[in-house]
């Protein structure tokens, strides 16, 4: 009897050492896209998806297994994400395949030295290649406000004027969006050129055209208002491949 309760003891021990492995080399994964993002992934490389009217950054990174802030970093956003319709994002970084890269370093270079009452020199902007068309100013009226780039807050231009003076198509397109749905824009006005290029108007006091209507350059599609804002002034970007870009580059000078 003594020897069966050894051997007994001695398979019991051997069981347990057996789970004990197992647990040991168990790995839990999380779905591709879900929790904090904080492994980086490339998606779908080439894969594309165009806004549709009421998406979000996060419900359309949702429907594609993918993390919002992979989303955000593949197409150069930055919080609050703000995204427009008709705009297209891309749904993986190029060249990439599924699955963990490895980790990038940002290394900062220092600051060169001023002189007391020197000013840093500013950053130099350059413009993406030529959109194959003539731009036109959307308003006439005093330049409030530059655009600063990695400003989320200066992504335009402000152009100060009266209540009611005419807002005007800055080039031909098709509206994609006429309503007061993204905050901090008031009554906006989204104006899709081509498969590249897109234009806003903000901050409207009545807006004169609806959505899928055709516009040509010049023509009137708003007025003047301070939706949104503390005072009577038109907001206008211009974003290529969804990226806000500087408007003085496009504007004819005057």
């Amino acid at each position: 009897m003594t020897g069966i309760r050894g051997r007994m003891r001695v398979v019991l021990a051997m069981v347990l050492a057996m789970a004990m492995a197992a647990c040991s080399s168990t790995v839990v994964r999380t779905p591709q896209g879900e929790g904090s993002g904080s492994t980086a992934s490339a998606g779908r490389s080439g894969a594309t998806v165009v806004v549709q009217q009421g998406d979000t950054l996060y419900s359309i990174a949702r429907r594609n297994g993918v993390a919002v802030t992979d989303m955000a970093r593949w197409n150069g956003l930055q919080p609050p994400y703000t995204i427009y319709p008709g705009q297209r994002l891309s749904l993986g970084q190029a060249g990439g395949s599924r699955g963990a890269t490895a980790p990038t370093r940002t290394v900062v270079a220092p600051k060169p030295a001023t002189t007391a009452g020197q000013q840093p020199a500013p950053k130099p902007t350059s413009a993406p290649a030529s959109s194959g068309f003539s731009w036109r100013w959307p308003a006439q009226g005093v330049l409030l406000a530059t655009f600063v780039p990695g400003d989320n807050t200066r992504q335009g231009i402000d152009i100060g004027g009266s209540s009611g003076l005419p807002v005007t198509a800055a080039a031909d397109g098709v509206v994609v969006y006429s309503g007061a749905g993204l905050v901090g824009y008031g009554e906006l006005i989204i104006i899709k050129h081509n498969e590249q290029w897109l234009s806003a108007y903000g901050h409207n006091r009545k807006r004169l055209v609806a959505e899928g209507q055709k516009v040509k350059a010049g023509e009137q599609i708003a007025e003047m208002g301070r939706s949104g804002t503390d005072r009577e002034k038109l907001h206008f970007e211009i974003r290529y491949n969804g990226k806000p870009i500087d408007p003085l580059l496009y504007l004819p000078k005057r």
